[in-house]
C-alpha cells in the first residue's frame, strides 16, 4: 500500500515554481487554544507551517494571545473575546468569520475546550463558513450528540478522530478489529458526507465512493500529548495547497506516520514527543518527494 500511495502522492505533487510566492501555497486559519491548553493551538499552527502552507494564521483566546504569539514566530497570531474561564466566547463569532473569508482552509478544535459557549461558538462557525473545515479535539466533541449539523458543509469536512472521540460523536462501539474500524469509519462517513479519519494503529481514511484507506505508516511512540494536533495542521496544511479533501487526508496522515517513524529511528519511541514529529516532517517529505 505505501509503495502506491507514494507513487499516487508523487503524481499530484505540483513542484513549487521558481517565481513562487507564498500566496501561491494557501492560507490556512486555524482556530485552536485556551487557558491551559495552548499548546494544542501552537502544534498545529507549526504543523502547518511545516507542512507547507504559504500563510498560516492562529486564532486564539485574548487570555492566552501573549503566550501564543510570542511562540509562534512564523505564524500570524490573532486575539478574540474569551470566557472568563479562558476559552472563545461566542461573541467571537463575527469578527472569525470575517477573518475565514480570507482564507483557504480552517481548521478547529485544538484545545478549545468544552465550555458551552465555546462548543456553540464552534458549530456555528463550522454551520456558517463555506471553506473547507478540518474538525479535530473540541471540534468534534462540539457535536456530540447532534452529529447531523454536519451534513449542512457536505464534502467540505474532514473529521480526524480516535476511537473515543468517534463513540462520544457517533454512538455505539468500535472494536479493535481492522474490518470493524474500515465498517464504522465508512458507515459515518457516507451517513454524513465527510472524510472521515479514524486514528489509531493503521489509520483508516473514509469518504463515500472511494476504497478506503488504511495507513502503513507511524508507530507506538506517537501516542503522545499533541500527536493529532499535528495531524491537523498538516491535513489544512495539504489541502491549502491545493489537494483535494480526500488526497490532503490521505496524504496528511502518510507524512505524519512517516515523520514518527522517522524520528523514532534516531530518538526511539520511549521518549518520542510531538514536536519531533514537526522535526522531522521536512525529512518525510524529503524522502517521498526527493525535494
Amino acid at each position: 500500500m505505501s509503495g502506491s500511495l507514494t507513487l499516487e502522492i508523487k503524481r499530484h505533487w505540483k513542484p513549487r515554481k521558481l517565481g513562487a510566492h507564498k500566496g501561491d501555497f494557501g492560507k490556512v486559519f486555524i482556530l485552536a487554544g485556551s487557558k491551559g491548553l495552548t499548546g494544542a493551538a501552537y502544534l498545529a499552527a507549526s504543523a502547518a507551517v511545516r507542512a507547507g502552507a504559504g500563510l498560516v494564521s492562529l486564532g486564539v483566546p485574548q487570555t492566552v494571545y501573549s503566550v501564543l504569539a510570542r511562540r509562534s514566530a512564523e505564524v500570524m497570531t490573532h486575539a478574540y473575546p474569551a470566557t472568563k474561564q479562558g476559552s472563545f466566547s461566542y461573541a467571537a463569532l463575527h469578527a472569525i468569520l470575517k477573518r475565514i473569508r480570507t482564507q483557504d482552509v480552517a481548521a478547529v478544535g485544538p484545545g478549545m475546550s468544552r465550555q458551552p459557549q465555546t462548543q456553540k461558538l464552534i458549530r456555528a462557525v463550522t454551520a456558517k463558513t463555506r471553506l473547507p473545515v478540518v474538525l479535530d479535539a473540541d471540534g468534534l466533541n462540539a457535536f456530540s450528540g447532534c452529529p447531523e449539523l454536519l451534513k449542512k458543509n457536505k464534502g467540505r469536512i474532514v473529521l480526524t478522530p480516535h476511537p473515543a472521540e468517534f463513540r462520544r460523536l457517533f454512538g455505539g462501539k468500535i472494536s479493535d478489529r481492522l474490518q470493524d474500524r474500515i465498517h464504522a469509519a465508512q458507515k459515518a462517513a457516507k451517513k454524513y458526507g465527510l472524510i472521515l479519519v479514524l486514528k489509531g494503529h493503521r489509520t483508516v481514511v473514509a469518504a463515500t465512493g472511494k476504497k478506503p484507506y488504511v495507513n502503513s505508516t507511524g508507530n507506538p511512540g506517537m501516542a503522545t500529548g499533541g500527536s493529532g494536533d499535528v495531524l491537523t495542521g498538516i491535513i489544512a496544511a495539504l489541502a491549502a495547497q491545493g489537494l483535494s479533501l480526500w488526497d490532503a487526508a490521505r496524504f496528511g496522515v502518510y507524512f505524519h506516520g512517516l515523520a514518527g517513524d522517522l524520528a523514532a529511528r534516531e530518538k526511539g519511541q520511549t521518549g518520542l514527543i510531538a514536536r519531533d514529529l514537526i522535526e522531522f516532517l521536512p525529512r518525510a517529505f524529503l524522502k517521498v518527494l526527493g525535494r
